[in-house]
């Protein structure tokens, strides 16, 4: 079942799901219009914070993800991150999610975003699951394209399951579990 606005409300009560929470669409900051987030009709809306790991292949690496070189990406801590063309972006949520047993989250991106070609990409959250969430922009353009921090950058929809998971991914000891920064991958 597609749960609503009013049953994500009630699980941040009751489990503090979404931290920081916005119970509204924020549209307009003080300098003006910005890319939406917070509660909507059946989902959330998350930002994406200032911290990025862009990807670069200075160093001719190989993409490897049983064997990652850590080296591909430059770390930057601004507003605004720039993907170079045809490239991508790891960047982190700005909300930490928990999420209750009973629960399987996924994500979509923004059409802001997709209508410019930059596809946002994110792994259901299962069961139990928490932490900040690594998100994945790639820029599917021939040109650099802009993603904007404290922004919203996707939406999580949450499903309620017909009956609660025999093993969540706190019991099977995820390697992704309460994660806090822009995470690469493990093995």
């Amino acid at each position: 079942m597609l749960l609503s606005d009013r049953t994500i409300t009630e699980l941040i009560e009751k489990h503090r799901m979404i931290e920081p929470f916005e119970p509204k669409q924020v549209k307009y900051r003080g300098d003006g219009k910005i890319i939406s987030y917070g509660l909507s009709s059946y989902g959330y809306d998350a930002r994406a914070s200032d911290e990025f790991k862009i990807f670069t292949n200075i160093n001719s690496a190989i993409v490897d993800p049983k064997n990652f070189v850590k080296h591909s990406f430059v770390d930057k801590k601004e507003s605004i991150c720039t993907i170079p063309p045809n490239s991508f972006a790891l960047a982190r949520t700005v909300e930490y999610f928990r999420i209750p047993r009973g629960v399987m989250v996924i994500c979509v991106g923004k059409s802001t975003y997709a209508r410019c070609g930059i596809i946002v990409n994110v792994t259901p959250l299962e069961p139990e699951w928490e932490g900040h969430v690594t998100l994945e922009f790639s820029n599917t353009t021939p040109l650099p394209a802009k993603i904007y921090a404290n922004e919203g950058a996707c939406q999580f929809i949450f499903l309620q399951g017909d009956k609660e998971c025999l093993a969540s991914y706190k019991d099977k000891n995820g390697k992704y579990m309460r994660q806090t920064g822009v995470t690469l991958p493990a093995m």
